[in-house]
């Protein structure tokens, strides 16, 4: 019969084998998913992971690696810290919103104005907006004790409805025609998140998802304050001892969230997306909680996460059009990758032997 035994400490080996391992045993389920929906299981795997990269049209979806990247890199910082720490902010797709809201508000704000101020103005616009979205579960947890998990995962449907009613009404497009949605942001050259090398997908939000990668690396490695969020996430108890101050981590943690999740909001709604409308979420705050954990909430492999999680999307949506998969089924495969994650990962802390069975 097989037994678990507790290892002695976590292993560092498993503490990386297990990803890659997920990533394998995710793609036999998804192409046993695949097969149950009557699609050949190979060419739908292939479809997926090999298409955007080296099929036929791989020069025009390369770029979008980088683009469909980069939100899901900035969130996934962002969260990985709390988690770290043992804060556990689920509401990073309400962030999004907001800051999108707030960035795209400042930019329509100045419209028709041309100056090279209106674009800084609304960087900062959005990541305020994600940063004061995040401190209302951070101001609750610390003055009534309420569960940031509750807070900040309600006030993602808030977000949604404030999404609405903005496309819907002072956001709305008065040369629109009656439809729903706010001006194009990517014809007002002041306000547009334009690509800085021309085909190559770079644009300020990929440079900024690199830019919070080095931080984040710099924090956790060679700063008091990441060895602080460190301590607090492995052991609490010594972290108290330590004299790190728990609510400063979590107004540090859920607020450096907050802002990064605004910040992609602000530079999608300002490029890729263009508008703000009501279908503008994409659902990139729940999917950067799979890319950091299959990152293990390490900067760098939160990096590759996104990456490879962005090659889903671009697969997912090649596959939906040339063999007629479901959305529904891609979106399943994705969510698969943190199923598997967080079922291998028993083996980080366990080992399996092989015991006789006792005989009564």
């Amino acid at each position: 019969m097989l037994k678990f035994e507790k290892r002695p400490q976590p292993s560092r080996l498993w503490t990386w084998v297990t990803p890659l391992l997920a990533v394998v045993i995710t793609m036999l389920a998804g192409g046993a998913l695949f097969a149950a929906l009557g699609k050949d299981p190979v060419e739908a795997i292939a479809t997926i992971f090999w298409q955007p990269l080296f099929g036929e049209f791989a020069f025009y979806y390369r770029p979008q690696l980088l683009i469909k990247g980069a939100p899901l890199i900035l969130i996934a910082i962002g969260l990985s810290l709390g988690f770290r720490a043992g804060i556990w902010n689920i509401g990073a797709e309400g962030q999004y919103i907001v800051g999108a809201l707030t960035g795209a508000g400042v930019g329509l704000a100045f419209y028709p104005t041309e100056s090279v101020l209106v674009f800084p103005l609304m960087v900062l616009a959005g990541a305020l907006g994600g940063w004061g979205w995040a401190m209302i579960p951070a101001v609750l947890k610390l003055r009534f004790g309420t569960n940031e998990i509750l807070v900040s995962l309600m006030l993602v449907y808030v977000a949604e409805q404030l999404l609405a009613a903005m496309a819907l009404g002072p956001m709305k497009n008065p040369e629109g025609m009656g439809f729903p949605g706010s001006r194009n942001l990517r014809q007002y050259e002041s306000a547009h998140n334009a690509e800085l090398i021309t085909g190559t997908g770079m644009h300020w939000g990929v440079v900024a998802a690199f830019i919070a990668v080095i931080f984040a690396y710099v924090l956790l490695t060679r700063h008091s304050l990441g060895y602080h969020i460190r301590l607090t996430g492995q052991a609490p108890r010594a972290a108290r001892f330590a004299g790190v101050r728990p609510a400063r981590l979590v107004l540090v943690c859920l607020g450096t969230a907050g802002a990064l999740a605004g910040l992609a909001g602000m530079f999608e709604v300002s490029g890729p997306a263009g508008q703000v409308s009501i279908d503008f979420n994409a659902g990139y705050g729940f999917t950067a909680i799979i890319v950091a954990f299959l990152g293990r909430l390490h900067p760098l492999g939160i990096l590759l996460a996104g990456l490879l999680m962005a090659l889903t999307y671009i697969g997912g949506e090649i596959a939906q059009s040339n063999m007629g998969l479901p959305a529904a089924a891609i979106q399943l495969f994705q969510g698969m990758l943190l199923f598997f994650l967080l079922a291998v990962d028993v083996l980080t802390n366990y080992r399996i032997r092989l015991a006789r069975r006792e005989v009564a």
